[in-house]
Formats: C-alpha cells, structure tokens, sequence
C-alpha cells in the first residue's frame, strides 16, 4: 500500500487492483461512482500510514492535544486538498489520465460534506487544515450529520428548501469506529443525596439513551506527517433503552438527533431538539477526552496539562458542566479541584455580539432534559455569586447572572468556566470588552484577548487558484506555500508593468472560468470584461445584501430614466443562503432575483449590468466564485460583524474590498491602507452616537433624498413585482421599524464609493497594483498565523516531536 504512489504505473496497478476487490469486478466494467470510491479509500489507506504516526508519536511524547469543539465543519471537497496536501496530486492526475480519466470528473463526484451552515464552520476546517499543516496536534468535535442544512433552489424567484443529501455516494474519507460508542442519556429522573463525607451521589433513571457511535476522518498536514483526527458523532438505537410500546417514537427520536445541522428553533419541539444535538456531541466528545487521556497517564489530575478545550461558539458551552459532571461523579474529585481542572482546560470563542446569537435556554428545559447537568450550573452560579460578593463586585450580579429571567445563559457560562475568552477581530474583541461583555471583563481583565481570523492560503489560493499561485511563485518563489507571510515578497513588484498586465491576463482568465459556470448552470450570459461584484455570504438583515441590491436598482430606475446616464459593464453576483424560518432574509432573495428577472430580460440595460443568484453557495463554489471577483461586497453595518473570512479569500484572490469598517475589513485597511480599499459609511462611534441620542429617523432621510425615495417607492409600486406587497416585509421593516441596520444611513456613501470604485477600474495597471498589493497583505489573514497565536497565547500546544521523518 505504500508504495502505491511512487509512480503513475505502480498506481494505476493498485488502483485497478482496488477496483476489482473493493467491486468484484474488472476495472473496466466499473461505474464512475466505483471509480471514484476505490480512488477515495486508496488515498485514505495511503494517508493512515501518517495517520497511524501521529497518533503513535503523539502518545509516546505525552504531547498536549487540542479538542476544537464545533456545531460545523464545512469541509468542502476533500480530494484535491488531500492529494495536494499528501504530494500525490501530480502522479494520481497523470495516472488518471492514462486511464482515460479526467482527474476533474473524480473531484466533482464528491459532494461537500453537510457539516455547517456558514463561516463559523469553514473557520473550524481552516484551523484543522493549519493544525496539522503545523504539526500540532489538533482534534475537531462534530456531529455527522445526515443531510445537511438544505439544498437551496430558486423556484419563482423565491428559495425553496429540498434536503442536502450528501451522503448519496458515502463518505469516503470516514472510518467508523463502533467500539468507541458513548452512550448519551437524557431526562428522566434523579434521586440525589449527600453521604457523611460530603460527597454527592445519585441514582439517575434517565428517560431516553442513545449510543453515539464515531466517524473519523483524517485531516492531513501540508506535506508534514501529522494527520490529526475529525471525529463526527452519529447516532445509533441503544437496543436496551426502549420501553414496551415506544418503539416507533424511540427510533423517531434517535433518527431527528442527527439528521440535519440546526433544526428549525421556532418551536419548543424545536429547541429541544437542537440543546439534545448540542449535548449529544459535547457528551461524547468528553468521553472520548477522558478515555484517550487515561490510556497514557495514571489519573486526569493532569488533564489541563495535556488536554485544551477550545468551544467555538456557545453550541458546545455543556462541556463545562459535562466535565464537571464526569469529573466529580465518576472520579471521585472534590468539587475544587474539578473547577480547576475544567477551569483551566477550556477556552471559549465569541463569534457574535448579536443578542439573538448569544444561546439562552430555558431552564425548565435544560433541569428537565440535563437533571444533573442543571444542579452542577445552579452551583456554578451560587459560587460565582459568592465570589463577587466577597470581592466587593455583588453590584455587578444582575448583569453577569448565568441563571436569570427563566433561561440560562450559554455565554456567561462559559465565561465563568473557562480561562480564556477571545474575540476574531480587534473591533469584535473592543465591542466584547467594552460593551457587550464589559461587566464580565471588569471582573477577569485578564480573561479577554484577540484572535483575529485567518484562512487556509492553501485551498483558498494554491488549489482554487492555480493560475495566480502559478503566477507568485514566478515572481517570489515558493516559500510563501509553508510560510504564507512570504507573500509579503510581492510589494517591490506591485509597480512592474509587466507583472500587472500578467496578473490581469490572469484575472480575466478565472473571470472567465467564472462567466462559464454561470452559463452551464443558470443560463446566463455574462461579459468578462464587465466589472465582477461579487457578495457571497449567510443571507441576514445586518450582512445588508439589501443596501447592495438597492445599488442595483438605483442604477437600473436611473438608466430608465434618463437614456444619457450609463454605467460602465458591470455584473452583480450574490450568492446566499437565507434560514428556512427568517422571513425577511428569504424576501430579501426574492427582491434579488426578481431585480435580476427584470434587469437581465431588458436588452435597454442588460448590455451595461446583469444580475446574478448563485444558488446554494457552498465551498465549492466559492472556490470558483471568488478567484474570479473584482469587487469584495463587506457592507455590515458597523458593529455588527465580528470578523468574516470571506473578505480574506477575496483579498488573496486579488479583489478590492468594497466595506465598512467592520470586522476584520478594519485589520485589512490597517495591511493595504486607504488607498488599497474602499470604505464607506457609518462607523461603530457614529451608530452608538445614534443610538444614544435617539436621533435616527428614516423618514427625514427618506423625505430628503430623492434617490432613495425611488428606491423605496420601487419595492411597491410593481416595478419588481405586479404583486405591490411582495416585499412589504422589506418594507415595513426599513421604514415602520426604524431600519435596524441603518441601510437608509448608509446608501448616500455606498453609491458614492461604487462610483469611485468604477472610476478606479478604467486604469487597469492601477487597478492591477492595487489588487497586487492585497495579495502581498493578504498573507497576514493566513490561518496559520492564528493557530499559531492560539496555540501559544491559550492552548499551550508545541509541534508533535516524531521520532524520525517517515513519509511526509
């Protein structure tokens, strides 16, 4: 097996070979789908080599691992990144090819992975790629999920919701590992007393038990040996636990645990799913930290030393009292000595300062589902209490309370069990310490600290972008592919004439590749030479798809208006996803296409702009998307988005940011300077002054331009629509709720940084050199910057010392 990648021959001979005994039948008579198993389990038999080392040289080094706790993963397609990563991709391709195949065809018969919804789990699979690129020892914690959120389609303009079932052809990177079962249990009822020594003790009864039962896949270093380990839960009957006459309700129950990432959370059936999923992963993820840690050491009295904890969001915060609970119950500690193991093992990732996305649950329900769990919180609570009361802080209780208004709060819980709390961008982490979270930083000053995002330069610009890689490494070299800061070598190039005039022929070559996906799939036609505005991302009311689709029907209400305004080509392509239950957001769609649906079917405007609705963004069409971008849409409002990565993959690829100063666009100005981006509108002092003064009023800005007035006026008038309330969601929203996110405040200043961003393109060798320049930057926002600052400011994490080089 392991020399089944030495040569093109010696690999096509292993591959016939695995066809044939993976099949029962001659290489030849195989499906594509055949094909693309056997190649899939070969590389991963080819990777457990490495697989196999770490974990080997892991346990002989008593390195400290580190446990990434998740509700996503958004994987994306794995095969180039695994043949790349493993520098096999040359002799697989060429071996293919002799065969008669297209190694392309292969790659697209594999589905992304439905582990996530948007950047939060992109985020955690960039870090799994840096980890192990790193050689740290890195483990991510899921649930496999079934089907994914959904598979977005475009029906009559509006999204329809069809199941994501990404597990048709399997998953071939996954091995199941049913002797590591953990068995969840849920509600039920508890009797609970104390014995002469003061110890806890209980007889649980618990209502319902499920086995989780383990899926591992490799996550494979960039041409090191480390291959760390993504453990995704499934959930399975546990054949012991159905009482008489349930069946079919038990089975119903285990089956909906984990058939999708985030169940809809509108009703109470709802939400319960959803805290039962968040259990479910965080209870065998424990289990699995407990169990591997005591196959090397005598006790856990040295967990934190060897273990770390990172909760990326308030999803997996149950680890705190699930730690505690395991501890004290099944160990024997004293509750002192649990709190500090756990204390000092954990650390929480705020990703959000939104109200709604800080998780609070009720605590009927969580006593209810988590009888054990809620007593460990209620004392949580009342210690936490003591201890501002003793350190003259009691004043600060009401604000920090993780039990109050009948709901427990995640974010505080986890504030109070963990060591460290980080934000993923500076602004975020100012808006945490200074507002949204300023009593809590007043109480641990030293609790809070900066992790600005990163993303793997590997997948969103070696392998999505072979042209432009191909074009640095002419120009720099090589080094920037293990040392992304390399990329810095680019600046005393950005001024050659020639090398700008090689990267727009470039540029135009992935707006091209661009131009053809969107005619195979929906039809269009688009013109490469026009500008490329792209805004890909979660479809939600602060993101403001709306302000740049407002642009859009400016431009076009404006064009109709008056034949002698014309705009230089341009193509506006959005690409979202909107929650099946968020009813402005799926309007919001709506209004896009029906623009679009009007836009392109007018030959008077469609020659100077189309509009275009990618459905479905995932990975993989971002890796398409985004290469072939000029335009980099990051218009939240102010305050509002905690870092983005989108804008990072933007600006590697060579696109200009189009932004406010928001997230992590404030560090890319800081890198580019103003001169290399284009920001507009309203900053976070600016909104708070607002809001402060209670002086916004959309209706004196609405009276007072005539511009937006038309715009406004379209949404229901029948310009987009013969339905005049089809968007009165829109609407009511902006001008009888106030307009949340201060779109109406903003447009003046978008329309006027559009025009000058239009007027920036016409010299293209500026152009060029400012796009140069963001790519030069872009090295910054690499993940292994942040892994690394991770790893050395919170977890403690060293490189895996193995004891000779093996195959890398």
């Amino acid at each position: 097996m392991q020399d089944c990648f030495s040569s093109k021959d010696r690999f096509i001979e292993c591959y016939k070979e695995r066809v044939a005994s993976q099949f029962g039948h001659d290489f030849e008579d195989s499906y594509p789908v055949e094909r693309y198993q056997a190649l899939g389990s070969l590389i991963r038999d080819y990777a457990g080599h490495n697989w196999k080392e770490t974990k080997k040289a892991v346990r002989r080094s008593q390195t400290k691992q580190l446990y990434y706790f998740s509700m996503e993963f958004l994987m994306g397609r794995l095969m180039t990144n695994n043949l790349r990563n493993l520098g096999i991709y040359d002799v697989v391709q060429e071996g293919l090819a002799d065969l008669g195949i297209d190694i392309n065809e292969m790659e697209s018969l594999e589905a992304d992975a439905g582990l996530g919804n948007g950047g939060l789990g992109r985020l955690a699979a960039c870090f799994l790629d840096s980890l192990a690129s790193l050689d740290l020892a890195g483990n991510g914690n899921c649930i496999r999920y079934r089907y994914g959120l959904f598979r977005q389609k475009i029906e009559n303009r509006e999204q329809v919701e069809v199941p994501d079932c990404w597990l048709r052809n399997g998953n071939i990177w996954e091995v199941w590992k049913p002797n590591h079962e953990v068995k969840v249990r849920f509600g039920g009822n508890m009797h609970a007393w104390m014995d002469h020594e003061g110890r806890f003790h209980s007889d649980y009864h618990p209502e319902f038990v499920v086995r989780a039962v383990p899926y591992d896949e490799p996550v494979i270093g960039y041409h090191t040996q480390t291959t760390n380990t993504l453990r995704l839960w499934d959930a399975e009957v546990d054949e012991d636990s159905v009482s008489a006459g349930r069946l079919n309700e038990y089975l119903r129950l285990v089956t909906q645990l984990t058939a999708n990432v985030y169940p809809d959370d509108s009703t109470i059936e709802g939400k319960e799913l959803r805290l039962k999923q968040e259990y479910f992963f965080v209870c065998a993820g424990v289990d699995q930290i407990i169990r591997s840690h005591l196959q090397t050491y005598p006790s856990l009295d040295n967990l934190h030393e060897k273990a770390a904890i990172q909760l990326n969001d308030t999803h997996p915060v149950l680890v705190i009292p699930e730690l505690m609970r395991v501890l004290m119950d099944d160990y024997n500690y004293g509750w002192d000595q649990a709190w500090y193991i756990v204390t000092h093992t954990v650390a929480y990732t705020n990703h959000t300062v939104m109200a709604e996305a800080l998780e609070k649950w009720p605590q009927d329900m969580v006593s209810r589902l988590f009888p054990r769990l809620y007593l460990i919180i209620e004392e949580i609570e009342r210690r936490f209490k003591y201890e501002l009361d003793h350190q003259g802080k009691g004043h600060l209780f009401p604000q920090v309370s993780i039990l109050g208004q009948g709901q427990v709060h995640m974010a505080h819980l986890a504030i109070v069990g963990s060591h460290s709390v980080n934000g993923v961008a500076k602004i975020h982490t100012q808006i945490l310490v200074n507002d949204v979270m300023a009593s809590f930083a007043s109480i641990y000053p030293d609790r809070f600290n900066n992790k600005t995002n990163g993303i793997t330069h590997r997948r969103w610009l070696m392998y999505c972008n072979p042209q432009l890689t191909q074009l640095i490494d002419d120009t720099i070299g090589t080094d920037w592919h293990h040392n992304p800061g390399g990329l810095e070598a680019l600046m005393p190039h950005v001024d050659d004439p020639a090398l700008q005039d090689r990267f727009l022929a470039v540029k135009r070559e992935r707006k091209v590749i661009l131009a053809d996906y969107i005619r195979s799939t929906l039809g269009i036609e688009v013109d490469p030479d026009s500008i490329f505005d792209c805004q890909s991302k979660r479809l939600h009311a602060y993101k403001r798809q709306l302000l740049n689709i407002f642009h859009v029907m400016y431009l076009y209400l404006a064009m109709k208006r008056d034949p002698g305004f014309r705009i230089r080509p341009r193509t506006f392509i959005f690409s979202a996803k909107a929650a099946a239950s968020y009813v402005l957001a799926k309007e919001i769609i709506k209004l896009i296409n029906s623009v679009a649906e009007k836009v392109n079917g007018d030959p008077e405007i469609s020659r100077y702009m189309k509009v275009v609705f990618i459905p479905n963004y995932s990975v993989s069409i971002a890796e398409v998307l985004v290469p072939g971008a000029d335009i980099s849409e990051q218009i939240s409002t102010a305050g509002k988005e905690a870092s983005g990565t989108g804008n990072m993959k933007y600006m590697m690829n060579g696109a200009l940011t189009l932004g406010t100063l928001d997230g992590a666009n404030v560090e890319i100005v800081e890198q580019v300077g103003y001169d290399n981006a284009e920001i507009f509108g309203l900053r976070v002092e600016d909104i708070e002054a607002l809001k402060r003064e209670n002086s916004y009023n959309v209706w004196h800005i609405y009276e007072h331009n005539e511009r937006l007035r038309m715009v406004i006026e379209s949404l229901r008038n029948g310009t987009w629509d013969s339905d005049s309330n089809a968007f009165m969601h829109i609407y009511n929203d902006l001008m009888l709720r106030n307009d949340e996110f201060y779109v109406l405040a903003d447009f003046e200043a978008y329309l006027y940084a559009q025009s000058l961003v239009a007027n920036a393109y016409e010299d293209r060798r500026a152009w060029a050199r400012i796009m140069l320049i963001n790519i030069a930057k872009s090295g910054y926002f690499s993940s292994d910057r942040t892994i690394q600052e991770y790893a050395r400011e919170i977890w403690g994490l060293t490189p895996i010392p193995f004891e000779t080089t093996g195959r890398a």
